[in-house]
């Protein structure tokens, strides 16, 4: 595919809206999320394979699979006539008691994470996490160790939008003007090899990072730790990747001191790793694993939280308060569970994890090019995943500014791709681009994805 331009335009699809008449609808009832006022934001109205087209009817590549989600692309006819065929069939039933589509997902993603996992389903990634928290202190209380209810994430980390997800999120941003959030959340610092908080070089360290939880389990008092919550590689705070024998490491200590280990899968879970769930590359069994995005490719909401067998054995007891109390009216609708099975049929069918691994280390070589200018400091990928981390001076590793960062992301939109960066994490360092294209991009797509960002950053100098 050649490189294209938002001055390409289907006129004869743009001719059916009246885009002025929309915006003012938008600028009068919605709220967009997590984002300045806007007054003059692109209004999607289609999309095919990993491009979208706007109301105008310009086509933009969608570099970030929505908000890392949108796996397989967009526009699956055969997904939407899943869900049209559920709703016919059975459109709602709660989960208190059970239905087909529900059990039928939870056998299979029981299968993709290798047997052994009960699921409870939600709605968000958030919501997965919430409950996370939920059982790993209740397990604890259940398992005669009611002191134990605090959880270690990490520093840069984000774990969702809700009171508690958010106090496990490590980012100062997202929680200005919202505190006190959930009580009992620790941080550490993040394995950020290119920043290390030690002040250390990899192969000259001795896993600082890692060794950072066995010393605030013990500063913290053992007995008091419930879990610990960390994606296999932080995402959305600057696609930081751990050394291969991290999680391993954090397994180990969790071992050692009886405490959880929770794997927050709900962006490199379902294939975007290259393997069916990011964890699945370090050689790690969690405890506890939440996902969401990737489970319906966003056709649907819906996330899970899959629990050990032997935890959730402690919930079958006698007892009027032994049962998990925790209810989600639309966790695991049967539409989503639908919408999420068809969604993984296409994943195996058409072998999309193993796409996603050769686009994952093809997008990586490709990117190489940019490490040659002078304002990219460091080039971070897992799986399908980028990040492009800016600088003012790649000596002193200088963060960019944001104006620098704004001006990728807005030429690349103008030249009909969208990326993303972490905005609204740590102060002064919202200094990443990111990359996470759908599974179905072709090798010419990730050829324009270069040549764009190429010429893009081309024109700092």
């Amino acid at each position: 595919m050649s490189k294209k331009s938002v001055e390409v335009m289907d006129q004869s699809h743009s001719s059916n809206f009246d885009k002025e008449a929309l915006l003012e609808k938008d600028r009068k009832y919605l709220w967009h999320h997590i984002s300045p006022h806007n007054p003059n934001p692109l209004i999607a109205v289609s999309g095919e394979g990993s491009w979208i087209t706007d109301v105008d009817g310009n086509r933009y590549f969608d570099g970030m699979s929505g908000l890392w989600c949108v796996n397989v692309g967009h526009g699956r006819e055969e997904i939407a006539d899943a869900a049209a065929q559920q709703m016919k069939t059975l459109a709602y039933y709660p989960l208190n008691q059970s239905h087909l589509p529900a059990i039928q997902l939870s056998e299979k993603v029981n299968e993709w994470l290798g047997g052994g996992y009960r699921m409870f389903y939600s709605n968000s990634g958030s919501d997965a996490n919430e409950v996370a928290f939920k059982i790993a202190r209740q397990y604890h209380h259940q398992n005669g160790e009611p002191l134990r209810y605090k959880f270690i994430s990490r520093h840069r980390a984000y774990h969702g939008n809700s009171m508690g997800a958010l106090g496990a999120t490590g980012q100062a941003q997202r929680k200005t003007k919202y505190e006190p959030l959930g009580v009992g959340f620790q941080h550490i610092p993040p394995p950020y090899c290119y920043r290390c908080p030690f002040g250390k070089t990899y192969k000259d360290c001795k896993l600082e990072c890692a060794q950072a939880y066995e010393d605030v389990i013990n500063w913290e008092g053992p007995d008091t730790v419930a879990g610990v919550i960390l994606e296999p590689v932080i995402t959305g705070g600057g696609v930081i990747v751990p050394p291969q024998e991290y999680l391993g490491a954090v397994r180990e200590i969790c071992d050692k001191y009886g405490v959880l280990m929770i794997i927050d899968e709900v962006i490199c879970g379902f294939g975007r790793s290259g393997k069916s769930f990011g964890h699945q590359n370090y050689g790690v069994k969690p405890d506890i694993v939440t996902m969401a995005k990737g489970i319906t490719s966003a056709y649907s909401p819906l996330s899970a939280t899959a629990v050990k067998d032997e935890i959730y054995e402690k919930f079958k007891g006698p007892g009027a308060d032994t049962h998990f109390r925790h209810v989600n009216t639309f966790g695991g609708n049967p539409v989503s569970c639908a919408v999420a099975l068809k969604n993984m049929e296409i994943i195996e069918e058409e072998r999309l994890v193993e796409r996603a691994a050769v686009l994952g280390v093809n997008l990586r070589q490709k990117l190489e090019v940019l490490m040659n200018h002078p304002n990219v400091g460091d080039i971070r990928s897992f799986g399908l995943i980028a990040g492009i981390e800016m600088v003012e001076d790649k000596e002193t590793k200088l963060p960019a500014s944001a104006d620098k960062v704004m001006f990728i992301m807005a030429e690349c939109k103008n030249r009909g791709l969208l990326i993303g960066k972490n905005g609204d994490t740590v102060p002064g360092f919202s200094n990443i681009l990111t990359l996470c294209p759908p599974f179905v991009t072709t090798d010419e797509d990730l050829d324009f994805i270069v040549d764009t960002l190429v010429e893009v950053f081309d024109l700092l100098n």
